[in-house]
């Protein structure tokens, strides 16, 4: 039975709001009466990001927040290799540190896992009733192709390859040989645990709340053509 969930939070010059997503975190009641552990690393951001985690770890001692930072920047990939390899919990999360995810549906994650039905859980942004703010056109057409050509590979059926909520049972995600150090890691751990014998993956549908590039929005057109080169290596080159 699950004790605990690990909960992964890659920060790149996430200061100014950082504090908003942990308090978020921190309001959630998990079901199935699980404890949580908080493993935020710090990607050598630039601005504020330390001190406000630091300061935020400070006040909150009941809230078990473990802080890790990189001494040069190498990319969310590697962040969430680094939070993942240091996760304790019997299921691991990935939680970005800005606003575009809801905490308080972790547990729409982790009811298939806790009723047994699942080993991984996609979050996806293009199912169910929730709410999803309106952005950029061409973003959503790029995100569809590449979980098509993904799930073209994996034989998927997943709506949303590209989701930050991805959630997985522990010893199934730590035994992948993760190396990606960018963003190319969605579809190389999508590809990778997709070749697991016998997993299970389910999706369910989350909300999204998405950012401009005003209010701190990273990804860009490179980072769709570096993924299109992970789906073609982790699926046809580079199978381990």
């Amino acid at each position: 039975m699950a004790k605990k969930l690990s909960i992964v939070i890659p920060a790149y010059n996430e200061g100014r709001t950082i504090h908003q997503i942990l308090d978020r975190i921190k309001d959630v009641d998990l079901i199935g009466g699980l404890d949580r552990e908080l493993i935020i690393v710090n990607d050598f951001s630039t601005d504020n990001t330390e001190e406000a985690i630091l300061k935020y770890q400070k006040a909150n001692p009941n809230l078990p927040i473990t802080y890790y930072k990189h001494e040069k920047n190498k990319g969310k990939g590697a962040a969430l290799h680094t939070g993942i390899e240091k996760a304790t919990g019997d299921i691991i999360v990935i939680q970005d540190a800005d606003l575009e995810y809801d905490p308080q549906e972790y547990n729409i994650l982790l009811q298939p896992i806790l009723d047994d039905f699942a080993d991984v859980v996609y979050g996806s942004r293009f199912m169910g009733g929730k709410p999803h703010r309106i952005l950029f056109f061409w973003h959503s057409i790029g995100n569809k192709m590449l979980t098509a050509a993904s799930n073209a590979f994996t034989n998927l059926n997943l709506t949303d390859m590209e989701t930050c909520y991805k959630m997985w049972r522990s010893e199934l995600v730590k035994s992948v040989n993760l190396k990606e150090q960018r963003f190319g890691f969605e579809p190389e751990v999508t590809a990778k645990v997709s070749r697991l014998p016998k997993v299970r993956i389910y999706e369910v549908g989350i909300s999204y709340y998405g950012r401009t590039y005003e209010e701190g929005k990273k990804i860009n057109w490179k980072d769709g053509v570096s993924a299109i080169y992970c789906i073609l290596k982790y699926n046809i080159w580079s199978k381990k």
